[in-house]
């Protein structure tokens, strides 16, 4: 069950009713949402609902045999399973319709946030928390197909605020992000994909230089849009509750060096791979090391999104240019950076191009593909025909709203909130029926709910 449904919404409004009843019980509260998120799973298939319980059970033990030894060498044996098992759980997944089992959710981000909590506990980092409480935390439903990826230890404590009620203030802000990020997926990332993107990365030789080229610009508008709609609405309905979760995008195409940009992009998934893998990496004391670990490590963020050849040169792309920014700063240590304003829109360009040519691999459905969109836009051929005036406005749009300052959007914000909560409902019935005009095919799969 996505929340570009109307059985999700339906089924958000009476959790939030119950949720807020039974919350003076506690433990009430907490059980009715592990219901839910249960619920949701076997939405997705019923095998689920032996396979999630079965293996967060397991690694609820694990931690708990982690945390009763303070000697390392007897607590690698438990963390070494909880890793083999979880990442075991994403191949599986992944590769189960190859022989014949279909699971249309890879369990990716299950096993990421599963992760967190063993591996926490194994540094020291946490404590071992309650099963009702962790097996709530790591099956929320929010997070189940995209995300964010919310750290074990920063949920569960969030469950037990006896007494605690849901501020105006947070209402207004859940329903503004559900209804920004409904406005994100239906209005950008899908028509941006339906009208133009999907065609140009699916037959390219059979478009211009310029139609290629405009159907990459939009696709890193679409993917943005699409991804960050569905975090603003995981946000929002986890705040209902009065759950926060971390946020997950923050105007990554504003960035001005990789860096910055991993910054800002999918940045739950980032500080994973920076925490529980490159740091986990041998050798940071030697030279090269760390410029190799951050290749290392972007190379395997590529291959979790998939065995094909494209996410390994994404990754590869990304790795060598971290490693190779990384080293310019390392050479520049000491000098005067310059903050000229020219020199922030020039880095900016270069940033978002380069971060532009590698999400013409990502999305490419083979190397083969991904050449011939280079080809056909090295071709110099770019008049545009395919392109409708429609498509270019919203283009313009989605560009517009992304380069809009931050206090925009803040000032967005409080003006909703102070706003009564009739003319609340109001516009988010507004917005349900322009999404209903311009989205009369129904809403495609977020994207990110296959990896």
């Amino acid at each position: 069950m996505l929340p570009t449904t109307s059985e999700y919404y339906c089924l958000l409004v009476v959790v939030f009713f119950a949720f807020w009843l039974l919350r003076g019980s506690g433990r009430a509260s907490v059980g009715l949402v592990l219901l839910v998120n249960l619920f949701f799973y076997a939405r997705w298939g019923w095998s689920y609902l032996a396979l999630v319980p079965a293996a967060a059970t397991v690694d609820f033990f694990l931690a708990r045999a982690i945390a009763g030894t303070g000697r390392k060498p007897i607590q690698r044996l438990p963390i070494s399973i909880s890793i083999a098992m979880n990442l075991g759980l994403i191949v599986f997944c992944r590769y189960a319709p190859a022989t014949g089992l279909f699971l249309p959710l890879t369990l990716s981000f299950y096993a990421f946030q599963a992760l967190t909590y063993t591996l926490d506990i194994y540094r020291g980092d946490a404590r071992p928390v309650g099963y009702l409480t962790y097996l709530t935390s790591v099956t929320f439903f929010p997070t189940v197909a995209a995300g964010p990826i919310t750290r074990v230890a920063a949920l569960a404590p969030q469950w037990n605020w006896k007494g605690k009620t849901l501020t105006s203030e947070e209402g207004g802000r859940a329903l503004f992000l559900i209804g920004l990020g409904l406005a994100k997926k239906f209005l950008i990332a899908d028509y941006l994909g339906n009208n133009l993107v999907n065609r140009v990365f699916d037959l390219p030789t059979l478009y211009s230089g310029g139609d290629v080229l405009l159907g990459v610009y939009a696709y890193a508008f679409q993917l943005y849009y699409d991804f960050s709609g569905y975090s603003d609405i995981a946000i929002g309905s986890a705040l209902l509750l009065g759950i926060r979760l971390p946020a997950n995008f923050n105007a990554p195409y504003r960035a001005t060096n990789l860096a910055d940009f991993w910054r800002r992009w999918h940045i739950t998934f980032s500080n994973w791979l920076r925490d529980y893998l490159y740091f986990s990496l041998p050798g940071k004391r030697t030279k090269w090391m760390p410029y190799l670990g951050l290749v290392i490590t972007m190379v395997a963020g590529g291959v979790w999104h998939g065995a094909n050849g494209t996410f390994a040169i994404w990754g590869l792309l990304h790795g060598v240019g971290l490693a190779l920014f990384r080293f310019w700063q390392a050479a520049r240590r000491g000098a005067k950076a310059s903050e000229s304003r020219g020199i922030k829109i020039g880095a900016g360009l270069l940033t978002f191009h380069f971060v532009l040519l590698a999400w013409i691999f990502f999305r490419a459905a083979s190397v083969a593909t991904a050449l011939q969109i280079l080809s056909q836009i090295g071709s110099l051929h770019w008049n545009v025909v395919n392109a409708t005036p429609q498509f270019v406005l919203v283009l313009a749009i989605a560009a517009a709203c992304h380069f809009v300052p931050k206090d925009w959007y803040d000032l967005s914000l409080l003006n909703f909130n102070r706003t009564p909560a009739v003319l609340q409902a109001a516009a988010m019935t507004l917005l349900l029926l322009a999404i209903r005009t311009v989205s009369s095919t129904g809403a495609a799969p977020f994207i990110y709910s296959k990896f």
